[in-house]
């Protein structure tokens, strides 16, 4: 009898350091992600504002060739052949940034969702790592209070919390649902 006992405690002993081991690990993961979450949102938001300032600079463009416009059609009858010559480049010139500005809108916006999909990837990853550390810890204090009082039925449902840990920790790599 006292052999199993000590049978039974060795068990205890190894799987709660088994489990501790696996929650060092989790939080090592969940930190990870958590932190290249923030990083990311960080980033985004610099697309976002360089988004912003294209999107400023093409309406600047658009207004002054409608402005230039405006004004070469009131006065393109008066002017010299050399300065309408001159309006005409200009609006051209105008119109050739108008496409840049808008190209490089959609290049930034498209980087922009890029780095947002990323950040709710690790956020999701994040979050399931959180959860599979609280089943863990739910499972190293049920065999410490298992050791303390010798109650083996509290050992096993600390096993079998351990089943969530292995779900979420799994669900963070996988990504189930």
């Amino acid at each position: 009898m006292a052999d199993q006992k000590e049978k039974w405690q060795g068990w205890l002993a190894l799987s709660t350091a088994i489990m501790a081991v696996l929650a060092a690990l989790t939080t090592l993961y969940m930190g990870k992600y958590s932190s290249r979450a923030i990083m990311a949102q960080g980033q985004e938001s610099d697309q976002w504002a360089y988004y912003q300032a294209k999107s400023i600079k093409l309406h600047t463009f658009e207004m002054g060739r409608k402005a230039l416009e405006l004004q070469y059609l009131a006065d393109r009858r008066k002017l010299p052949p050399l300065v309408v010559n001159e309006y005409e480049k200009t609006l051209t010139k105008y119109g050739e940034e108008i496409k840049r500005y808008d190209g490089d809108k959609k290049e930034i916006k498209a980087k922009a969702e890029e780095i947002a999909s990323r950040k709710l990837k690790s956020q999701d990853m994040g979050g399931n790592f959180a959860y599979a550390l609280i089943f863990l810890q739910i499972a190293i204090m049920l065999s410490s209070i298992a050791s303390l009082t010798k109650r083996h039925y509290l050992w096993h449902i600390a096993l079998v919390a351990t089943i969530g840990w292995l779900f979420f920790f799994l669900d963070a790599w996988l990504l189930f649902y």
